[in-house]
């Protein structure tokens, strides 16, 4: 019988006591906004993409714009009305979310105090870490498992925003298509920034050098890596536009907008 092994910070890493620490500056802010964005963000995006359609009947496909939290849209005949249909996919996204390095680091912070900041103290309670080497936390060992399917609702992100352009209505050019690619283009950068990525371009090479091959994996992993130096720009500002894109879609679907579009 095995049991889970208790890693114990080492004396010193971090003051004793939660939130002491020595620093003068105004270290609480960042974490504070992180905290109010992700949790307002995330509860519109779990209310729209689970609640708001079987609870209210709420379109989220309006003139051949589709939701993102319903791409690829899978609706089967058998599936009860009570359980959207962004229940089949959204576990893919919100997988790569939540296992995500950057974000990983964000929530630590914000909602666990793990610590609440470099060089601040945290609870007395988590001497015993045991954070990532137990139930639920160890399943953050699956994010590059996340990585590879969250490649499947991108591809058909991709073909949403193309297809929006020629609707059964006729072809047009609106203010959705320009949103759809824009959340589109900042979803493809957090994906491709991701650091399990780059790791599977190059990062277990140990001459880039050695053979022709070698020196291609090199110059993906350095185009990769470009992306990876603003793997944080690309969380947010992808998270904020696939909610705003939901957002647009859902208005105008209850007549509150009108896309404004060139008919071509």
């Amino acid at each position: 019988m095995t049991t889970a092994r208790t890693t114990v910070k080492p004396p010193g890493s971090a003051p004793a006591g939660l939130g002491v620490t020595r620093r003068r500056d105004r270290w609480w802010i960042a974490p504070g906004i992180q905290a109010a964005l992700f949790t307002t963000l995330a509860t519109y995006l779990f209310f729209s993409g689970i609640v708001w359609t079987p609870l209210f009947g709420t379109a989220y496909e309006v003139d051949g714009y589709l939701s993102p939290l319903f791409s690829p849209l899978i609706a089967p005949g058998w599936l009860p009305s009570f359980i959207s249909p962004g229940l089949l996919i959204l576990w893919i996204p919100l997988g790569f979310r939540a296992t995500c390095y950057y974000y990983r680091k964000a929530y630590y912070r914000f909602s666990f105090a793990d610590p609440p900041g470099c060089a601040v103290g945290e609870p007395t309670i988590h001497r015993g870490y045991k954070m990532e080497t137990a139930f639920p936390f160890i399943l953050q060992n699956f994010h590059r498992y996340f990585l590879y399917l969250a490649f499947i609702p991108l591809f058909f992100l991709w073909i949403d925003a193309f297809g929006a352009l020629v609707p059964a209505s006729g072809p047009r050019i609106g203010l959705g298509n320009v949103l759809f690619f824009v959340n589109v283009v900042l979803l493809s950068g957090f994906s491709l920034s991701c650091n399990s990525l780059r790791h599977l371009a190059g990062g277990r090479l140990d001459c880039f050098s050695c053979s022709r091959r070698a020196k291609v994996q090199y110059s993906l992993w350095q185009r990769l890596t470009s992306l990876n130096r603003h793997h944080m720009a690309w969380a947010w500002v992808s998270f904020i536009s696939v909610s705003l894109v939901d957002v647009y879609v859902r208005l105008l679907a209850l007549g509150i907008l009108v896309d404004p579009a060139i008919r071509l």
